[in-house]
């Protein structure tokens, strides 16, 4: 997908999440609710635009890493940027012994990888370099800020939806013009979920089409597919601590499914993501 495409997928993205920020502060406090809601969105996609890089290296704990410290991987970038035709990214290592990775920042010139200390002990060089590939993906289809974007906004969404549950229940909502804490109470339960609706939308398309960039860039398939099975199996087994509103960053779900959420998941099935890689035939 075109630059364009994916600078708009973003201003609707904005726009949504805006709209029911500012619909949760109306429930909280009426018309003056709503305004400090607006300013808040504001302030906070002004935010997410310019620091998202440094939002989503500190909701994950991420510390730079230097050539000096892992010269094959730096390596291994350097190649894969060029194959890209994107600038080095700045390296990131999250320390986790769970394998995964993400991508972050608002363009190419500012973009960072991040990897975990399990994915560098668990994966082969065949492995790495497609996970890596996937990551660059991110990164020349102009997609990374939608990502923060999203895990930014989600979080405030949830936040103050748990606000306005206080309210309701300690009697909070007290603005004239408001017509009452009952009449909001489905937008309090809802506006998370339509958040997360959103999120999970933006995240599977986004997946789908970096595995696919990234065979490419990788020049092989079998790299990222035998990775995404050995990645899956791991964020099972080894507990990850990171913020659910952070999880659809990671090139899969660092969270172990449970139950009824694998239905609202931000990722697609391996399987079919899988499916699909193991389908491509690079020339």
């Amino acid at each position: 997908m075109s630059g364009l495409g994916n600078q708009l997928k973003t201003a609707v993205l904005m726009a949504l999440l805006t709209v029911i920020v500012i619909l949760i502060g109306r429930a909280l406090g009426g018309s003056s609710g709503m305004m400090m809601a607006f300013i808040l969105a504001l302030i906070m996609n002004f935010g997410s635009y310019w620091f998202s890089d440094k939002i989503a290296l500190r909701m994950t704990q991420s510390i730079p890493l230097t050539r000096e410290q892992s010269p094959q991987l730096f390596d291994l970038v350097d190649r894969l940027a060029q194959n890209a035709d994107i600038p080095l990214p700045r390296i990131y290592l999250t320390k986790s012994p769970q394998p995964n990775a993400f991508a972050t920042g608002r363009n190419p010139a500012h973009a960072v990888i991040a990897v975990t200390e399990g994915l560098l002990s668990m994966m082969n060089r065949e492995e790495l370099e497609g996970v890596i590939a996937h990551e660059m993906a991110h990164i020349q289809n102009r997609d990374i800020l939608i990502g923060t974007l999203a895990a930014v906004m989600a979080g405030v969404i949830t936040t103050l939806a748990h606000w306005a549950q206080w309210a309701l229940m300690f009697g909070g909502f007290g603005d004239r013009d408001n017509d009452g804490g009952l009449a909001a109470l489905p937008l309090i339960i809802l506006g998370p979920l339509a958040a997360m609706i959103i999120q999970m939308a933006m995240s599977r398309a986004r997946e789908f089409q970096a595995d696919a960039s990234g065979a490419q860039i990788a020049g092989n398939a079998q790299g990222l597919a035998q990775a995404l099975l050995k990645l899956e199996r791991a964020a099972q087994a080894i507990p990850m601590q990171v913020s659910p509103s952070a999880s659809h960053l990671f090139i899969v779900n660092p969270l172990r499914k449970k139950s009824l959420m694998t239905l609202f998941s931000t990722h697609p099935p391996i399987e079919e993501r899988v499916g699909r890689l193991n389908a491509m035939v690079i020339r």
